[in-house]
Parts: C-alpha cells; structure tokens; sequence
C-alpha cells in the first residue's frame, strides 16, 4: 500500500524519467511542491530572508533560489534538494545563533559598520576602504538625510546591509524672542 503510494507520488513529479518527457503537470506539480517546501523554510529560517539582505543573508538567498530551480526542472532530486535546502537553512540559523551571542563572530560573519561622517568631519580613509566617492555620499546625504552638507551630519555608517544610514546633527536655535502677549499674563518664546 505504501509502496504503491510512493510510486504514484514519483509518477506525478516525473521521478525519475528524463527531464525533457516530462508533462505540464508534472513540471507544474514539481513547481507547487518546490514553492511550498522553500516557503517553509524560509519560515523556518528566519524574517530576516525576508527583509534587507546582508551578504550572510544574500548568499543562502541566492543558493536557494538555485536550488529550487534545479528541483522544478528536474536536473536534481526534488526531495533531495529541498532535504539539502533545508539543511542550509538550518546552518544559516545555527551561524546566525552564534553571531548574536560571539559579537566578533557575528562581525567576521556579517562584517561591522563602518562610520562615514562623524560630527560634521568626512572620514575619508573609511570612504575610501568602502569604495564611497564624494559625489557617492553628496547622493545619500540628499537622499537619505534631506541634506546638502557634510557639516550637517552628526554621523553616517555605510553599515552591514550595504546601506548608508544618517543621522542629522542637532541645531541649537539661533536665536530667542520672547513676546509679551498681555502684560504680567502671559508670554511667548519663540526659538529661530
């Protein structure tokens, strides 16, 4: 019965058959049955293959994603290769487990922020360790900041994800007024 079982499944995936005789359904049933087991483990994973990619996070997408290709066309095993799949996803979690609790592990896994800007001052040595050109970090200044000028920045990291995060410095008021509204009621600061 279970035999009979497993090879209807095989028959249904085109297990074991030439990849090119494969029917429409069964490249498509292939397809519906990959699709499921890497949203599994990508649920398994972690929320992180989901939302902005480190290179930690970019690789095991990228292999992923090629190994699902492979197990819809049929040039790998379908259960092998999502046997295989899941186990990298398990060592990305058991790597990643490690990186939170050994910070220098986490930082030769994932790498460190680098710190672009600090208090006005362009660090240029990390811009150019980084490959940021000035007219790079003008372009995130703008974008990111709603900035113009370097001086204006408290600090800006190019940081683990590639991105380049900015922090815009505090401005002490120029200048303050204080009104009387209504003699000895009530008054009014106003800070430029």
């Amino acid at each position: 019965m279970i035999q009979e079982l497993w090879e209807t499944i095989r028959w249904l995936l085109g297990s074991g058959v030439d990849p090119q005789t494969r029917t429409l359904w069964q490249v498509t049933l292939r397809a519906i049955v990959a699709y499921l087991g890497a949203l599994a483990m990508v649920r398994l994973g972690d929320k992180r293959l989901l939302g902005r990619f480190s290179v930690f996070d970019t690789v095991l997408a990228v292999i992923l994603g090629s190994m699902v290709s492979r197990a819809i066309n049929g040039s790998a095993p379908l259960f092998g290769t999502l046997g295989a799949g899941l186990a990298l996803v398990t060592l990305h979690w058991f790597f990643a487990e490690i990186a939170f609790h050994i910070e220098q592990f986490g930082a030769l896994l994932k790498g460190s922020a680098r710190i672009l800007i600090k208090d006005g001052e362009i660090r240029w040595n990390a811009m150019h360790r980084s490959g940021i050109t000035e007219t790079d970090l003008a372009e995130v200044l703008r974008l990111r900041g709603k900035l113009s000028n370097p001086a204006e920045v408290q600090m800006a990291c190019l940081e683990r994800s590639g991105e380049v995060s900015v922090i815009p410095r505090k401005h002490e008021p120029r200048a303050v007024v204080e009104v009387a509204v209504e003699a000895g009621v009530q008054t009014v600061r106003i800070e430029l």
